[in-house]
């Protein structure tokens, strides 16, 4: 199936060729045509399958072909030149648009934003702007001033603006939730159910999460009609692309040796390490910073103006390593990253699967190392369970754990999904070491022991009883 069998325009096929685009994705082959019939959807597909396109390429193929729409070219901010021309005063008018995308974070609505410009390149009367949190005030008046046909958002930021009178979702025809999982994770339910509430109930609705199952999934009933559900590679599918490893640490020193070491790999490009909070990230920046890496943070606390020159820094490869928290990192598609660091393992395991997918884009291979302390085996084997595989142990010589291999394979025991309370563990799922050495041998059984040493015991107090 090639993009002109989707029935594109053909300024969007010019467009899309232009930006190297072949063939659609699966989820582009599913979505474009069930969007085109204005189904509702839900689509389960990972990260880095195309759903940008998936949703946005049929949107702009109904912009490109509404009789009106190129004629509809005057913006309030023509008409604020016009009143200020006369010596009157502008009233504001408040923005209208015809569909909506609701994502996570900053970064992702940029990237979809700027995706979508790509795609547009030569429909030049569709006007798409980003209200985001972070983006001054002003700003953010003077693209809503364009009414825009396309409003991509951060639930917080347009809740603002609905309040206020700004923005005006009566019109809506398409409303998009990007990233649902992860919105509801952040705890903008509430908001997403009082923007849904402010639409027409006629709109369409496109739901994308790496999962359907649980809250999610009861949102989406409310929210949906007879949606067409769409499952591309779910979430827990193995990347195969991309190769996992562990490295078990002893403290901070040992984990900030290890990752020193790792980042002079001459394979590597490009490099992004996660952390669990903001204060990490500056920290770790600094430091790397210090040993003579060319890195950069990337967190929530940030202006919006210096996230995006730490991105365009790190697009134009100015910047090496990125040290970036799971929020400010959530979007980011830039197929030069090699490899994944995980210096905190995430809190939950969904985001492991996200954090490794910012490698191995675009078919590439990739790497993803995670920095493990002995006290986190708990968090590992959740990991594991969630993505149905088992991630291999590291042993760099001269880098060595203090614990011995053998303890931490007794502590590391894969316990397979489904299974209950039974550990199992079968020759095909046994962790196994990657190391200049052979596998560790297996340590005897303690219960074994401490059978015999009961019965050596009993035995001993019988001769002793005989003697008296």
């Amino acid at each position: 199936m090639t993009f002109e069998t989707l029935g594109l325009h053909p300024a969007i096929l010019k467009a899309l060729t232009e930006a190297g685009y072949s063939t659609p994705t699966p989820v582009q082959q599913q979505a474009v045509p069930a969007v085109l019939d204005n189904q509702d959807l839900l689509v389960s597909s990972k990260t880095g399958s195309g759903k940008t396109a998936a949703f946005m390429l049929p949107a702009l193929q109904r912009f490109a072909t509404l009789p009106d729409t190129e004629k509809n070219t005057k913006t309030q901010n023509q008409e604020r030149q016009a009143a200020r021309a006369r010596g009157g005063a502008f009233r504001f008018k408040a923005a209208t648009p015809k569909m909506l995308i609701l994502t996570p974070t900053r970064e992702l609505a940029l990237q979809i934003t700027s995706a979508t410009a790509q795609y547009a390149k030569y429909l030049s009367h569709i006007r798409t702007v980003a209200i985001l949190g972070g983006m001054p005030y002003p700003k953010q008046m003077q693209l809503l001033a364009k009414n825009p046909d396309i409003l991509v958002a951060t639930p917080g930021r347009l809740i603002d603006h609905l309040h206020s009178g700004k923005i005006d979702l009566s019109a809506l025809q398409t409303l998009v939730l990007d990233e649902a999982d992860r919105m509801l994770d952040m705890g903008f339910i509430d908001d997403i159910e009082t923007i849904v509430k402010a639409t027409p109930d006629t709109r369409q609705t496109l739901l994308f999460s790496a999962t359907l199952d649980g809250v999610v999934g009861k949102m989406a009933e409310r929210i949906t009609r007879s949606p067409q559900i769409i499952r591309i590679a779910s979430v827990t599918s193995k990347h195969e692309n991309i190769m996992q490893t562990l490295h078990f640490v002893d403290d901070l020193a040992h984990k900030n040796r290890i990752l020193d070491h790792l980042l002079r790999d001459v394979a590597l490009n490009q490099a992004l390490v996660f952390t669990a909070t903001k204060r990490d990230a500056d920290s770790v920046a600094d430091w790397l910073n210090i040993a003579g890496f060319s890195a950069a943070a990337l967190h929530g606390d940030m202006h919006q103006g210096a996230r995006n020159r730490t991105l365009e820094n790190l697009r134009r490869g100015r910047v090496k390593i990125l040290v970036a928290t799971d929020v400010a990192a959530r979007g980011i598609d830039i197929p030069s990253i090699t490899h994944v660091f995980n210096y905190d393992l995430p809190k939950f395991p969904e985001d492991y699967v996200h954090r490794i997918g910012r490698t191995g884009r675009a078919g590439k291979n990739g790497m993803a190392v995670s920095l493990v302390n002995h006290a986190e085996n708990k968090n590992v084997k959740r990991i594991e369970r969630f993505i149905k595989q088992v991630i291999p142990i590291n042993i760099i010589e001269g880098f060595e754990p203090k614990n011995a291999i053998e303890e931490i394979q007794k502590k590391r025991k894969f316990h397979k999904p489904g299974s209950g309370k039974k550990r199992h563990q079968s020759p095909s799922s046994q962790r196994h070491f990657m190391t200049n050495q052979g596998p560790a041998e297996r340590r005897s059984n303690p219960s074994r022991h401490k059978r015999s040493d009961t019965r050596s015991q009993s035995q001993s107090s019988h001769r002793r009883a005989q003697a008296a």
